[in-house]
Parts: structure tokens; C-alpha cells; sequence
């Protein structure tokens, strides 16, 4: 995946925690502040069929209201 680092506030890696059935993945500080997460939001996680994932906050339905961001999704 080509990324042009102009579009890019921040890049960063966590680990995965895996404990029997239950899979943890902590998400950085800067994005959680970037992206106004918080306690019960939702979490949008598509993997591409070349292995890349694009992972996004779900907006509330108040915060759909406009333009949005997320990624626009077609079923082939």
C-alpha cells in the first residue's frame, strides 16, 4: 500500500494481547485524542483481500449529519 506521508498524522504499532478466547489491542493515545474516542464507541474494521486493514470510528448517528469520512463501501 503507497501511502503519501502529507495525509498522515500519525503512525505508530501496539501489540496484540491474546488471553485464551478474548484478543486485546490497545489504540495510542494520539489517536484516541485525534479521533474523539471514547468509552463504547464503535469500531470499523475492514481487511482488504491483499492483507492491509483499514480500521475507523464509527460516527454516532449525530455525527453523521454532513459530510463523512468513512470509507465508502461497494460488494462486489
Amino acid at each position: 500500500m503507497k501511502i503519501d506521508l502529507d495525509n498522515v498524522t500519525y503512525i505508530g504499532e501496539t501489540s496484540v494481547t491474546i488471553r485464551s478466547s478474548r484478543r486485546r489491542i490497545t489504540i495510542p493515545k494520539e489517536i484516541v485524542e485525534e479521533l474523539h474516542i471514547s468509552d463504547g464507541d464503535r469500531i470499523r474494521w475492514v481487511l482488504f483481500n491483499d492483507g492491509n486493514l483499514c480500521i475507523s470510528r464509527v460516527k454516532s448517528s449525530s455525527e453523521s449529519s454532513g459530510s463523512s469520512m468513512e470509507p465508502e463501501i461497494e460488494k462486489g
